[in-house]
C-alpha cells in the first residue's frame, strides 16, 4: 500500500465521524434557526445513524466483491454531496431525507476502508489504533470547526464547507490510488478454519460487546456537547469555546488508541479489553452528578475509555477473519451494532428532556458494565492471522 493510499484511507475515517457529528454540533442554532428546540430537532437525525448501520451490510458485501478502491471513491464523492444537500434544506422533513442519505454513503467506510488499510499490515492492532485516532480527531474537528462556522457564517455552511472537501478527496483518491489488481472475494485463501466453538464465541461476544459500546459512543458523542453546554452554562456560554473544549476533550482522548494499538500487537485482547470497558461505568455515574469543570474532567477521562475501546471489534475482525471476506464480516456486525445503536440518538433528545442527563450518564453506566460482561467471555488468548494454529493449540490456548 502507497503512503497516499493510507493517508487518504486515515483522512477518510475522519471525514467519516466529522460529518456524522456536525448536526450534534449545530442542532442548536439549526433549532434556533427554525423556531424549535434541539431536543424536539434531534430525533430526526436518527435515519442518518439507521442508515450508518444498515448500509454496511451491502457496502461490505460490495467491497468485497467490487473491490475497495472504487467503493472508497463512492464513500467520498456521495458523503460530500449529501452533505451539500443537507446545507440547502428548509425543513424538519426535507433535513431528515438529506441526513439519512449521508448515513447511507457514511456507512461505507468502516466495512470498507479499515479492511483495505489493515489487508498488509504488520502491525495491524497499531494500524487500526492510528486509524482510529484519525476517526476521532475527526469528531474533534468536527466540535471546532462547525462552531466556528455556526457563529461567524452560519450552520449551513458548516455543511457545505466539508461537504466540498470530502468530494476534493474523492477526486485525489481516484487519482494516486492504485486500481486493485483482484477483488477481495476472489483472492487465495490465507488463513485456516478456526475451530466452530471458537469462533461462534468470539462472534457473540463481539456483536453484543459491540451494541453495547455503540450506544454509548452514540449516546457520548452526540450529547457531549449538549452535556457541557447545560453543566457549564454561567462559566462558558459562547459555543465556540464550548467547541474548543469538546475539541480539546476528543483529541486527547483520541490518543488512548495509539497506546491500546501497540497493547494489542503484544496481548490477548481480553486483558487489554476488559479493563478499559471496566473504568467506564464508574466514571460515568461520577459523572452524573457532577457540575463545572469537575464535570468537564470526568467527561475528558470517561472519553479516554469510550475511544479506548473503539479498536478491539475490528481487532478481532482482523484476527479471526480471512481478509477475503472482512468487508462482509464487518458489515454483517456494524449493521447490527450501529442499527441497533442507532436508537441512541433518536432517545438522545427526548430522554434528557425527560429526565436529565443525570439518568442518561446512569444508564451509560449500566451499558458500560454490560459491556465488560460480555468482554469477559473471551477466549484468553486470540491467535494472529500470520501464525494460525491447529484447532488443538486454540482449544488448548482457550483454557
Amino acid at each position: 500500500m502507497t503512503r497516499a493510499t493510507g493517508v487518504l484511507l486515515n483522512a477518510g475515517h475522519a471525514i467519516d465521524h466529522l460529518f456524522l457529528l456536525i448536526f450534534a454540533t449545530a442542532v442548536g442554532a439549526i433549532a434556533a434557526d427554525w423556531g424549535m428546540i434541539w431536543q424536539d430537532l434531534m430525533p430526526f437525525a436518527a435515519g442518518a445513524f439507521v442508515m450508518f448501520g444498515l448500509g454496511s451490510l451491502p457496502a461490505g458485501r460490495l467491497g468485497d466483491l467490487w473491490g475497495r478502491r472504487v467503493m472508497m471513491v463512492i464513500f467520498f464523492i456521495g458523503i460530500g454531496a449529501s452533505a451539500m444537500l443537507v446545507s440547502l434544506t428548509g425543513g424538519v422533513w426535507t433535513l431528515a431525507a438529506a441526513l439519512t442519505l449521508m448515513g447511507v454513503f457514511s456507512s461505507i467506510y468502516h466495512p470498507v476502508g479499515i479492511p483495505m488499510l489493515v489487508q498488509h499490515s504488520k502491525n495491524p492492532g497499531f494500524t487500526i489504533g492510528l486509524n482510529g485516532l484519525f476517526g476521532n480527531l475527526g469528531i474533534a474537528i468536527a466540535a471546532i470547526l462547525t462552531g466556528f462556522l455556526v457563529k461567524h457564517v452560519g450552520w449551513r455552511a458548516a455543511f457545505a464547507v466539508p461537504g466540498l472537501l470530502a468530494i476534493l478527496c474523492g477526486v485525489l483518491f481516484l487519482l494516486v490510488v492504485p486500481k486493485e489488481e483482484m477483488a477481495p472475494a476472489r483472492r487465495p485463501r490465507k488463513q485456516l478454519d478456526l475451530p466452530r466453538a471458537v469462533m461462534l464465541r468470539v462472534l457473540t461476544v463481539m456483536t453484543l460487546a459491540a451494541i453495547s459500546s455503540s450506544l454509548i459512543f452514540n449516546f457520548t458523542t452526540n450529547g457531549n456537547g449538549q452535556l457541557l453546554g447545560e453543566r457549564l452554562r454561567g462559566l462558558i456560554d459562547d459555543p465556540a469555546t464550548l467547541g474548543v473544549l469538546l475539541a480539546g476533550v476528543y483529541t486527547i482522548a483520541s490518543l488512548a488508541q495509539l497506546v491500546v494499538g501497540k497493547l494489542i500487537d503484544r496481548y490477548p485482547l481480553k486483558w487489554v479489553y476488559l479493563p478499559i470497558a471496566a473504568m467506564q461505568a464508574p466514571l460515568f455515574l461520577l459523572a452524573a452528578g457532577a457540575g463545572g469543570w469537575a464535570l468537564y474532567a470526568f467527561v475528558l477521562l470517561f472519553m479516554v475509555f469510550v475511544f479506548g475501546a473503539i479498536p478491539f471489534v475490528d481487532a478481532m475482525i482482523v484476527q479471526y477473519v480471512d481478509d477475503r471476506m472482512r468487508s462482509r464480516v464487518a458489515g454483517m456486525r456494524l449493521a447490527v451494532s450501529f442499527g441497533v445503536s442507532s436508537l441512541a440518538v433518536y432517545l438522545l433528545g427526548p430522554t434528557v428532556k425527560a429526565a436529565g442527563f443525570g439518568t442518561l450518564l446512569t444508564v451509560m453506566g449500566g451499558l458500560a458494565a454490560f459491556t465488560t460482561l460480555c468482554v469477559a467471555f473471551l477466549p484468553g488468548r486470540i491467535p494472529m492471522p500470520a501464525a494460525a494454529p491447529a484447532p488443538m493449540a486454540v482449544a488448548a490456548a482457550d483454557r
